[in-house]
């Protein structure tokens, strides 16, 4: 069975499809277009915005997860936590909310856990993919976006969506000073808003 690798125009394009013309984020799956549809999420910092769209073909249950979550306000107040240079920024973690407790940063999330949802998407530059444990079925809240190709998590780990537009937000978030546990000294609060 051959992997068919998704690859992104993440600057608005048309697209011409049984006469229509579409504009919007351009998806590639192995060489077929096709439009992003469905509700997209807008998370808003101080360095700037990251948009996403989402894969609901691929992970039906992490993409309800987290529109729910941030439709709810979960997120707000919640920081990026961990930030490593040349692969990815971590957050989503509620612990984060209280500056008082870094200790705890990382253990945090909702009083439910989601089944992985591994599927054929690489992660790629821009993906978004939900942090867990060393249990495959314990991913809640947090979620990481990848700042640079890391293949090696490919069927390790559930990609629900990606980063269309914003990416030198993330880029600008993982190269902040941190501390020993990758930490950023500067807070790197979000707030989460849904676009349906």
């Amino acid at each position: 069975m051959t992997k068919r690798s998704l690859l992104s125009v993440p600057a608005l394009g048309l697209l011409l499809m049984s006469g229509v013309l579409f504009m919007g984020p351009v998806m590639l799956y192995g060489g077929e277009q096709a439009v992003a549809k469905g509700p997209r999420a807008v998370i808003k910092t101080k360095f700037g915005d990251m948009e996403l769209i989402f894969f609901p073909d691929k992970a039906p249950k992490h993409v309800e997860n987290f529109l729910t979550l941030a439709k709810s306000g979960f997120y707000n107040g919640t920081i990026f936590h961990r930030v490593i240079p040349g692969f990815m920024i971590q957050g989503g973690d509620p612990n984060t909310k209280d500056p008082k407790k870094p200790e705890t940063y990382g253990m945090g999330g909702p009083d439910h856990r989601i089944k992985a949802e591994f599927n054929d998407i690489p992660h790629r530059r821009g993906i978004v993919s939900m942090a867990r444990t060393n249990d495959p079925n314990s991913a809640g809240s947090q979620f990481f976006i990848v700042v640079k190709d890391s293949n090696f998590l490919d069927g390790q780990y559930t990609v629900f969506g990606e980063v269309v537009k914003g990416m030198e937000v993330a880029d600008k978030i993982v190269n902040l000073p941190r501390n020993s546990r990758d930490l950023p000294v500067e807070r790197a609060e979000m707030t989460i808003l849904v676009v349906e």
